[in-house]
């Protein structure tokens, strides 16, 4: 079994193994971040009953395969069950015969539903029947592990998640699996013979995210800039499509969540949910608060607060490094190469603004960096506008022990080292943010530098300088 990283998640699976009730797991997150492997690699493949959902198939075709595995796990009956409700009469009775497989930690019995979305076609009764397996008879089965699984985020979150009828507090434990953070990206190139250096693991993060599907894609013979080029630009690439491809793995109807990503790809600090229900491929109301909170679970953007907007007032912010490089620079292609976009001024701005979100995956890094991990603290962004010069600073560390860090992020070629300019900047931002906020704290100023940070005349002003390397703690 080799699972990078996970170390979370892997504690509670081991949890449902131990636990002396029955357990009914729920396993989500985007497509392409490794829950299928996960669930596979821990359990080594052993399982009392694995079966999955098959894409574009009806009923029938489901049952099929659904009957397929019950049929490899020992169910004799080979005729194809008619309806979900017969099939999953079918596996109580494999899970109660005396030959079913046990896992050996604590004799449990284990079953494995994965892509569970797709199973439930249209006019299927699906649902109904998979509540009256866990209501009737698998909810009392304290050696019954149940985990479910699958990419379509919108059907779990809404079926499972919040459904206030059958499955209504049914879920015991829940997993949303995340992409990885530098640390795992890095022991993950290690296994996979990928030499590079952290630098250019950083731009890997900031094109890829930390998605093991894609990391894994890379070819150890080529550069880090020809890889991409590979996967992403060349037609038969394996990344050329996968922007499109994602977002219809993952919702019936993506379109309005595509549009609300590109509209916050255009604004690096944020929209407003009344700023992007203006957007006329939007919209408002409930679809709009269901949409947000989609891409939210599933990681693509951020909802945050500001310390001097009005109480109740959010805004959202595209946080999935991938997301934004695909509507840069794939959704409209300008150039058929990844190459001929190096250091043009649309590849400069869009590195700044993707090192910004790649610091916003890595939040408690920066504290471990600051040494603050055991100290409670809120995380914000903060922006003024008005007749003076307007003010903004990304990323705001209050913390409980009477400190507030304005982080600056900054990724440049070599080090990075302050000008005059930069420096008349942030003691604007400095007086700007005492003033409007009134705060008693101490301020400090934190530069996050990709590539290092070099002292000079100008360097008083800052007190905490966290380097890329901090961002793999």
């Amino acid at each position: 079994m080799k699972i990078i990283g996970r170390q979370h998640e892997k504690e509670q699976l081991m949890r449902c193994l131990t636990s002396k009730r029955p357990e009914f797991l729920v396993v989500y997150g985007r497509r392409r971040v490794g829950k299928t492997y996960l669930i596979r690699e821990y359990f080594n493949n052993q399982f009392s009953f694995y079966a999955t959902g098959l894409t574009d198939e009806k009923m029938k075709g489901q049952l099929r395969g659904f009957n397929a595995s019950l049929n490899t796990y020992g169910y004799e009956d080979k005729s194809l069950p008619t309806e979900w409700f017969d099939a999953f009469m079918r596996l109580r009775k494999l899970l109660e015969s005396d030959k079913v497989y046990r896992e050996p930690i604590n004799n449990k019995r284990v079953v494995f539903l994965d892509e569970l979305p797709w199973m439930d076609t249209a006019r299927s009764d699906f649902k109904s029947a998979l509540d009256y397996f866990w209501n009737s008879w698998a909810s009392s089965q304290e050696d019954l592990v149940l985990i479910v699984c699958g990419s379509a985020t919108s059907w779990i979150i809404t079926n499972l998640l919040t459904n206030k009828k059958g499955f209504h507090n049914r879920v015991t434990r829940r997993i949303q699996l995340a992409p990885f953070t530098l640390a795992e990206c890095e022991q993950l190139f290690e296994h996979n013979d990928i030499v590079i250096t952290r630098s250019q693991m950083i731009e890997s993060y900031m094109i890829f995210g930390g998605v093991p599907y894609y990391l894994n894609l890379l070819d150890s013979r080529l550069s880090l800039a020809q890889n991409v080029n590979e996967l992403c630009f060349k037609e038969r690439g394996e990344l050329f499509d996968e922007y499109y491809n994602l977002f219809h793995s993952l919702y019936d109807r993506p379109d309005k969540h595509m549009a609300i990503l590109k509209a916050l790809a255009k604004h690096r600090d944020g929209l407003t949910r009344a700023d992007l229900s203006k957007e006329q491929e939007i919209g408002g109301g409930s679809v709009l608060t269901k949409d947000l909170r989609e891409l939210e679970e599933c990681g693509f953007i951020r909802k945050f607060s500001t310390l001097t907007r009005g109480e109740g007032e959010f805004f959202y912010q595209v946080i999935d490094p991938f997301t934004l490089f695909s509507i840069k620079f794939l959704e409209n292609k300008g150039f058929d190469s990844w190459n001929t976009y190096i250091n043009s001024p649309g590849y400069n701005s869009w590195r700044g603004n993707a090192f910004e979100i790649v610091c916003l995956n890595h939040i408690e890094q920066i504290k471990e960096a600051l040494g603050i991990s055991g100290i409670e603290t809120k995380e914000f962004a903060w922006r003024v506008d008005g007749p003076e010069k307007g003010a903004q600073v990304d990323l705001v560390i209050s913390r409980k022990d009477g400190v507030i860090n304005l982080c600056e992020m900054k990724y440049t070629t070599d080090e990075y080292s302050l000008d005059a300019d930069e420096y008349d900047k942030l003691q604007n931002r400095l007086a700007r943010f005492q003033k409007e906020t009134g705060t008693k704290e101490a301020i400090h100023i934190t530069m996050i530098c990709g590539n290092g940070y070099k002292r000079n005349k100008y360097s008083g002003i800052i007190q905490n300088v966290i380097s890329g390397d901090d961002l793999f703690g």
